[in-house]
């Protein structure tokens, strides 16, 4: 019975394609991001298209699964897609042009990257700014878009990959724990070392 449910709700995902496909596009791209709120490092984007109706057991927004299931859903998906892209906007950039911004360049370098290209993209949330495709944006969209969801497992994988990383470099950040996120232990490491490079510094001004 798990299994089937799985199959269901992925079925489910495919409903804003749906509706794009019905209105004349054909190549549609789910955008999502991973990593506006944390006070460190990179916010990653990630954009997909996947074979129309494809069923992938368990797809769901990135949130809702463990990090197993996350990296095992991953490789599904770059085995699978007709096209993937990842991409990031550095701390230094979000510094510059604020999260908001960031996230939009993100999901927009992420589409721009796909090959082949989409004619329409749904992007999740209520914000479209910059998005140089025809597009539509989806609140939620992680939940009620397959293609929307492979693509919030692929920017959260690959982010949290970077911070793991970046744990390596800053050891004294303890980054592979809480992966840059506002956690009660992060701000305590804050105020013992101060800032590093990676640190997003208009995200620090309470500290």
């Amino acid at each position: 019975m798990k299994c089937r449910k799985e199959r269901w709700a992925t079925a489910d995902l495919w409903e804003l394609e749906r509706a794009c496909w019905g209105r004349g596009a054909h190549l549609v791209c789910g955008a999502d991001e991973a990593g506006a709120g944390p006070l460190a490092g990179a916010v990653y984007a990630a954009a997909v298209i996947l074979p129309r109706e494809l069923l992938i057991p368990g797809l769901n927004d990135s949130k809702k699964l463990s990090p197993s299931k996350r990296e095992a859903l991953y490789s599904v998906i770059v085995e699978q897609a007709v096209a993937w892209a990842v991409a990031s906007v550095d701390e230094a950039e979000i510094d510059r042009i604020n999260i908001l911004n960031a996230r939009m360049l993100a999901m927009n370098k992420a589409i721009c990257m796909l090959n082949p290209a989409p004619d329409y993209a749904l992007i999740d949330g209520d914000k479209n700014r910059g998005i140089s495709v025809p597009n539509e944006t989806a609140v939620k969209g992680d939940g009620r878009s397959a293609n929307i969801a492979a693509a919030s497992i692929l920017a959260k994988v690959s982010r949290d990959r970077y911070m793991v990383e970046m744990a390596q470099r800053y050891p004294q950040y303890e980054f592979e724990r809480h992966k840059g996120y506002p956690t009660k232990r992060h701000y305590e490491l804050l105020r013992k070392y101060g800032p590093c490079p990676i640190h997003r510094m208009t995200f620090l001004k309470k500290l």
